[in-house]
This record gives structure tokens, C-alpha cells and sequence, in this order.
């Protein structure tokens, strides 16, 4: 594999298109849901010479991976090294396997990666992500900065006592977190009197929360961090099912695309292609897989995206921080919102650091959100916060205030991986 992203952009383009054909071609041949698929449609894979022609393929949906997930197999079971699944925020876990070649393609995606945001062999990485629990993200840091040849802490998630005392030891120049962690790294550092901001850490690579607005400023959770510890923080987007990542350089302008690993979609209701700086759903064709190939699978994510010509000499295209899921978006009198949107607001209220969101249909059969913040704070706070619901998003939420014990029981569920700050229950009353 090379950097194919600092390629000329008609490099790209072609090699890309061959890659995406290759793709095509195996799953047709070794996967038994897409042979029935494309079979079914009349599309033969000989035919498909452009993109309108591969357009024809119907979507891939996560409910066609849940139900009918062993179909998607393309390899027999024994060649099997890895099973991963997915988070599943938006329903059941999904299974994922891995075979020899995929685990070398995971491990360059993140050996390229790593490279766009610059690190170099030389450094220390400390991982605070979790390396089990079925858990891709984690290996494949662990795979790709091994690939990198450098240094690796692996310190999982959780425990700030143990991530500081590993600074110290290790001196690591990167850390690998989600970014509400490091927040809880900060409290944990001024209370305990670690000379924190004069650590060996010089940057954060972070992952699971959107930093950056679509301008490519900080967000409010990014500021907040920054305003606390004087780091360089650059933003990833990834999936289990795309096993590919999306990384930002050191220009912040975009999370970069992996054009040999990758082919991206971002689509209408209509399932046409957006313009650049227009918001639709990604849809993506993971290349070079072999365990489970997946053509055109939509990922649910709201985004939009940017031309190549970056600064930093990549011209392949740039994806924009997350809005929201599709399937998350909230009409809450009257105005349309996604989650990341009521997390935002929060997050640009700094007396309340801790809460939960909850979505709910009343008993119209309309949204209802309701915002659960610790008991602690006044009722002064609480009238402040409204404002600033108003103020930020047109409408203002339902706000219960709880004790801290029960928003960490909901925040942090046994079951889960990662911070669960949105919580919707509305398919629960459909």
C-alpha cells in the first residue's frame, strides 16, 4: 500500500475506481448476501463501469447486518483470527470478523493515520482506550503504532491515577482518549497537585466525541479542554464497520480520507451526492476487506465534506465532525435538532459538567427531551441553564435534577464501551 492521498487528485480518482471494481468483483463472487443481492437487482459486476452504474447497488443497512449477519461472510469460519462487534448505539451489537489480511489493512490504516497527524517513530503513545471487550478501535492503535515502530502505553480506559502515573513513568508525547476523559484527567490532576500542564504530553489524539464545528473551530467541549490543558487536540472519525479511519492534520481543516482503504458517499434523502459543505448521510464501501466486505453501507452518520488540497499536500477529500445519527434526529417544538447540538449547548455552559440526555414520545406521540443534571446545582442555575437552552436552540428541554450517582448509572453503562451522554428511548415506545 502507498500514501495515495498525496497523490494528483486524477491519480486518485483511478486508482480508487480500480480498487472499488476489485471490491465489487469479490464480493459478488465470495459473499453470499451480496451474490443474492446484485443477482436479484440484475447487476452484473462486468457492467459496472462508472460510478452511476455502481450507484445502482442497493444501500446496505445496519438491520441487514443484524439479521443476516452471517451471509456477509466471505471466507471460511477457520481462516477467522479476530471477532470484534459494535458499540450499538443505535440497536444490537453487530459481530465483525477479521482474517490475516484484514488485520494487516486495520494496522496500516492507523499506521497511516497516525503519520497524517505526525507521529513519528521516535514518540510515546499512552492508549487509554480499552484493547478488549471486543473492542476494534484499541487494536488497531496498538496494531498501527506497532507497524509505526513506536512506543506504546497501554493503559486502557478509566483509572486517571493510573494514566498519570504512567505520564510520569513513560513520558509519553501523545495520548489516545475520548475527550470527556481528559477533562476527568484534569479534575483528577488538580486535585491530587500534578503539574499537569508541564507533562510530557504535547497533543491528544481523540476518538468517540466530535471536537471540531463544521468552520473546523473548536466546539465547546474542544475549547473547554484547551482553555484547561494547553495541548494540540486532533479529531479522528471511525467505525467498526468501515474499519477505517479519518484523521485530521496538523492544519485542523478535516478529518482526511484513506482513498485506498475507503470510497465515500454523502447523500440526500434522494440518495444523490451532496455538494461540499452540504450535510448528508455517509455511506461507505470499505476496500480491500476480505472477511466481510460491504458495499455501500449506510452508516447513519450526518455530515458533510470538503475537496481535497489540503495545506498539508493531501488532496484526497475531508470529512467534517459528526452532526448527529439520521436516526436520532429530534423535532422538539417545532425545531429540528440532533443530539450533538443539545451537547454542544451544555458543554458551553460550564457550570454544569456532568448530565445525561434522555428522548422520549409523550403521550402526542411527539419528542420530549429531558436533561438530567446533579441535584447539587441551585435553582438559580437551573434558570440560567433555560436561558441558555433558549438562547442556543430556539427551544429549552425538560431539566430534572437527580443525584450524581444515578447520571454515572445511566452515563456509564455496564454494558457499553464508551460515555452514553444520549439516550433514546423513543424506539423503545414505537
Amino acid at each position: 500500500m502507498t500514501d495515495l492521498y498525496n497523490s494528483e487528485p486524477e491519480i486518485i480518482k483511478k486508482r480508487q475506481w480500480e480498487l472499488l471494481k476489485e471490491q465489487l468483483h469479490y464480493a459478488a463472487v465470495h459473499s453470499p448476501f451480496y451474490s443474492e443481492l446484485l443477482s436479484g437487482k440484475n447487476i452484473d459486476p462486468e457492467k459496472v463501469n462508472s460510478i452511476e452504474d455502481f450507484r445502482k447497488i442497493p444501500i446496505t443497512s445496519k438491520e441487514d447486518l443484524q439479521t443476516r449477519n452471517q451471509e456477509f461472510f466471505a471466507i471460511p469460519k477457520e481462516e477467522v483470527i479476530d471477532y470484534v462487534t459494535t458499540s450499538g448505539t443505535l440497536g444490537k451489537p453487530v459481530s465483525f470478523a477479521l482474517n490475516e489480511a484484514d488485520l494487516e489493512r486495520l494496522a496500516e490504516n492507523e499506521y497511516q493515520s497516525f503519520k497524517t497527524v505526525g507521529v513519528q517513530p521516535s514518540d510515546t503513545v499512552q492508549i487509554t482506550t480499552t484493547l478488549d471487550r471486543r473492542f476494534m478501535a484499541g487494536m488497531a492503535y496498538f496494531l498501527g503504532l506497532r507497524k509505526l515502530g513506536a512506543g506504546i502505553v497501554r493503559t486502557g480506559s478509566g483509572l486517571p491515577q493510573l494514566q498519570w502515573e504512567s505520564i510520569k513513568r513513560f513520558k509519553p508525547q501523545y495520548i489516545i482518549a475520548v475527550p470527556s476523559f481528559l477533562l476527568k484527567m484534569i479534575a483528577y490532576a488538580k486535585a491530587n497537585g500534578i503539574d499537569y500542564k508541564n507533562s510530557s504530553v504535547k497533543a491528544a489524539i481523540c476518538i468517540g466525541e466530535p471536537l471540531r464545528n463544521f468552520d473546523f473551530g473548536l466546539n465547546a467541549l474542544g475549547k473547554r479542554i484547551n482553555e484547561l490543558w494547553d495541548i494540540e487536540l486532533f479529531s479522528t472519525y471511525a467505525s467498526t464497520e468501515m474499519a477505517t479511519a479519518f484523521t485530521e492534520c496538523s492544519f485542523h481543516k478535516g478529518n482526511h480520507s484513506l482513498p485506498d482503504l475507503i470510497f465515500t458517499e454523502i447523500l440526500d434523502e434522494s440518495g444523490n451526492q451532496v455538494n461540499p459543505g452540504e450535510t448528508g448521510e455517509l455511506v461507505v464501501t470499505p476496500l480491500q476487506t476480505k472477511t466481510m466486505p460491504l458495499l455501500r453501507f449506510a452508516t447513519g452518520d450526518m455530515l458533510t465534506y470538503y475537496p481535497g488540497n489540503c495545506a498539508c499536500g493531501r488532496n484526497s477529500l475531508r470529512l467534517s465532525s459528526v452532526l448527529g445519527r439520521k436516526k436520532q434526529m429530534i423535532k422538539l417544538k417545532g425545531t429540528s435538532l440532533y443530539p450533538q447540538q443539545i451537547i454542544e449547548a451544555l458543554n458551553s455552559f460550564p457550570e454544569v459538567e456532568n448530565f445525561v440526555i434522555e428522548s422520549r414520545l409523550n403521550d402526542f406521540g411527539t419528542d420530549e427531551i429531558t436533561v438530567k443534571i446533579p441535584k447539587e446545582h441551585s435553582s438559580e442555575c437551573v434558570e440560567r441553564l433555560k436561558t441558555h437552552f433558549k438562547s442556543e436552540l430556539q427551544v429549552t428541554p425538560f431539566i430534572v435534577q437527580v443525584s450524581k450517582e444515578v447520571i454515572n448509572e445511566l452515563k456509564f453503562p455496564k454494558e457499553s464501551r464508551k460515555p452514553q451522554v444520549f439516550r433514546d428511548y423513543r424506539k423503545d415506545a414505537v
